[in-house]
Order: structure tokens, then sequence, then C-alpha cells
């Protein structure tokens, strides 16, 4: 168990930086009249914009908002640990530094709702190049020749003409009630002549045209 844990420098050096930055954070709080709790908050509030921003940088290099929260975040750090570091009187801390911390809870607040809530913009990817062919056609050299016109094109043959198919010759359409009355017309004209009715006879009974009195005759057969 003890084997397979290993000790990273970066990582040691990670927590001692962040512990030390906690502390400097924690003793301005305190020293700008943050007592209790509420001195142990502030650290803790501007270690997590840093990293909200942070994260957000990482989705997005060109947001102009994670940066801007960013550098809030670090210049908040930064500045607890010069502060602390003998620059300022932390017995008799300005009034304007008091208003800063005390402003500070909204302004992490604004700064980590609008990382979160906030659409990242993917960054814009250059279109792929086309592919080139991966065994172009080979080029092949020929000698030109004066009188080389070009390739030489042989005439079309004619292409045969289609038969044509023949019409067919429209066939009139009979009533039924026609029929019936030719019927009886050629029965009447059977029983006094003793034959049947031909086509021109019963167009001049009827009074029909001739190709219609042919198909009725050819129906009365």
């Amino acid at each position: 168990m003890f084997r397979s844990i290993r000790i990273d420098a970066v990582l040691i050096q990670a927590v001692i930086a962040g512990a030390l930055s906690f502390a400097h954070l924690h003793d301005l709080a305190e020293a700008a009249g943050q007592s209790g709790w509420k001195a142990w908050a502030y650290p803790v509030s501007v270690d997590l914009l840093l990293v909200a921003a942070w994260r957000r940088l990482r989705g997005a290099r060109r947001d102009r908002s994670a940066w801007t929260w960013f550098v809030i975040a670090l210049v908040a750090s930064l500045g607890a640990n010069v502060a602390t570091a003998g620059l300022l009187d932390l017995a008799n801390v300005p009034p304007w530094l008091r208003i800063l911390v005390a402003g500070w809870p909204a302004l992490a607040f604004l700064g980590g709702t609008l990382l979160v809530h906030q659409p990242t913009q993917p960054e814009p990817t250059a279109a792929p190049a086309p592919a080139a062919a991966a065994h172009p056609a080979p080029v092949v050299d020929r000698p030109e020749r004066p009188d080389d016109d070009g390739p030489e094109i042989a005439p079309a043959e004619p292409v045969p003409a289609l038969p044509e198919a023949p019409v067919p010759a429209s066939v009139p359409v009979v009533p039924p009630a026609l029929v019936d009355h030719a019927r009886k017309v050629a029965t009447e004209h059977r029983t006094r002549t003793g034959t049947d009715i031909d086509t021109a006879t019963l167009r001049a009974r009827l009074g029909i045209p001739e190709d219609l009195a042919g198909a009725i005759v050819a129906q009365l057969a």
C-alpha cells in the first residue's frame, strides 16, 4: 500500500503555496474587521473564483469574461500576500481596504454566477485542407507534330429510323339503346325482304354515319 504512494514535488509545492495564500487572505480579512468564521470564508471565496475562471479558460481561451474574473481573483490573492508582507500596517487598516473586503462577497458571487451560467463559445476551427490524391494519374508525354490538328473524330453513323407503328382505326362507341333499335329495324327488314339488312340500308333507315352503321351491323351479325 505504501509503495503505491508517490511523492510529487509539484503537488507538495502546490499545497504549501495554497496554505500560505490561504493564511494571508485570512489575516487580511481579519485585520479589515472580519472576525471568526467570516475571516476563514474569504480565502475560500477567492480561491473558488480563481478555480472557476481557470476552468472556464480551459474551454474557451478567448473568453474575455473568464479572463476578467481570473485577473480579479489573482489580484485579490496576490494583493493579500503582498499586503501581509510588511507593506501594510495590519493594526491600522485604511478605510478603502475595509470597503474592498466588505464588498468582496457580492463581487465574488457575481463573478461565479456569470462564469457558470454564461454559455461557452467554441473556438473556430480551420476547415481541413482537401486531401491530395494518393496515386495521381501518370502523365504520358506525346511528341507534338506540326501537322497534328488533334485527334481525329470519326463521323457519327446515322441512326436508323424506327418503323412507324400502325395507328389503329378508331372504333365508334355504340349506345346500347341504339343497338336495340337497330335490331328491331333489322328484324322488320328480314321479315319483309327475307335478307339481312346491310350497312347502307341501316344507315339510310336510322340516319347515322356509315362507320357507326357498320359497327352496329357487325354486332347484329
